[in-house]
Formats: C-alpha cells, sequence, structure tokens
C-alpha cells in the first residue's frame, strides 16, 4: 500500500519539496547562484531565490556558504577575500598605504586563477546599464568599505573615487587591453609608478 501510494504521487507533488543536501547540492546552488548573479544582479539576487531555483532548502545554502557575500565569492571563484585582506592593508593606517594597496591589487590580479574571473566581472559590468552592477555592489563594496573607515568623513566618496579611477584604469589597460609595455611591465615598477599617486588620493591635502 505505502509502495503504490508513493508511485501516485505527481511531479508536481515532488516539485514541491526541498531536496535534501547531497553530493551535487554545492555544485548546483553554485550554478544557480552565478545564473541569478548575472541576469538579475547582485542587489536582487537573493539566498531564497537561489535555493528555489537550485531546488533545496535556504538553510543549505547557508550552510554550505554562509551569506550572499560568501556565496557571491564562491561563484565568482576568485581564490581570496577582499573582506579580509584589505582591512590587514590599512591597520597601519593611512601612511604607506597607496602602496600596500597596489601590491595586494596587483598580486591578486597577476593570479592566473583571480584575474580570469575578475575580467570576466569587469566585462560584464561594463555592459551593465543599470549602476548597480556586480562590479560595484560585489567586490568594489567589498573593498570600499573599509578603505572608507579610514579616510575622513568629508572626502571619503572623493578619495575613494580616485582611488577607483586609478586601479580601474590599471584593470582596463594592463589585462583587459593588455598595452604593452605595461601588460608585461613588473610589479615592483608598475607600484613605482602607481603608488604615490594612489597615496596622494588617499592623504594629501585637498586641492
Amino acid at each position: 500500500m505505502t509502495e503504490r501510494r508513493a508511485r501516485r504521487v505527481t511531479p508536481a507533488q515532488r516539485g514541491r519539496g526541498r531536496r535534501p543536501g547531497g553530493p551535487d547540492t554545492r555544485g548546483q546552488i553554485l550554478v544557480a547562484a552565478r545564473r541569478s548573479f548575472a541576469d538579475r544582479g547582485f542587489a536582487a539576487t537573493t539566498i531564497r531565490g537561489v535555493a528555489g531555483e537550485a531546488g533545496v532548502d535556504p538553510a543549505l545554502v547557508h550552510h554550505y556558504f554562509g551569506s550572499k557575500d560568501d556565496l557571491f565569492l564562491a561563484a565568482l571563484e576568485i581564490p581570496v577575500d577582499p573582506r579580509a585582506l584589505v582591512p590587514q592593508v590599512l591597520e597601519a593606517g593611512l601612511s604607506g598605504a597607496g602602496e600596500r594597496l597596489l601590491r595586494l591589487f596587483l598580486t591578486v590580479w597577476d593570479d592566473p586563477r583571480a584575474r580570469l574571473p575578475l575580467v570576466a566581472l569587469v566585462r560584464a559590468s561594463l555592459g551593465q546599464d543599470a549602476p548597480e552592477s556586480l562590479l560595484r555592489q560585489g567586490i568594489l563594496r567589498m573593498v570600499l568599505e573599509p578603505l572608507r573607515a579610514v579616510l575622513p568623513a568629508d572626502e571619503a566618496d572623493r578619495r575613494m573615487q580616485l582611488v577607483v579611477s586609478q586601479m580601474s584604469g590599471l584593470v582596463v589597460t594592463r589585462y583587459l587591453m593588455a598595452l604593452e609595455p605595461l601588460a608585461s611591465m613588473p610589479a615592483d615598477e608598475v607600484v613605482a609608478w602607481v603608488a604615490p599617486t594612489l597615496q596622494r588620493y588617499l592623504d594629501a591635502p585637498a586641492p
């Protein structure tokens, strides 16, 4: 009797249940998350929405990935966590922060494992019309929030955007367009040229 009743369960009834965790659950969540971030953007993607698309309980998404930021970084497959690294760069204060920040930036971008997903993210974001792009709401937010905390409140936005302008210029010329000789320039030489400008943006008197 039990078996016959089980066979009479319709596909629609089965679809209403949430699949328990299994060997492929993490991968299916990541597939659903990548699709949601790409189609809906960062702000509109939710843990519950990703769980629904993956056919699992939202608690499983939290179990495997934690917060939405954690899920975003895992979906992007970046082997570093800017939320941990950037505060370390800034914990000594603004003095020398331009060089430390740039060295961290180059270490990440010069690593092929990190560069490929980052380049894809930048290209996708540059093609988005809405300001709430994955780049802005995702990675940049994680980098800029700790930077804002160490800058004068009344100048934080201006100084942060100038830093971003310099970094984004490096991304486009060194990594996306691969313009020579900048594309092949050793990291120490890039630091020697660019770090003083970053430092000026961080702590020089306003013009």
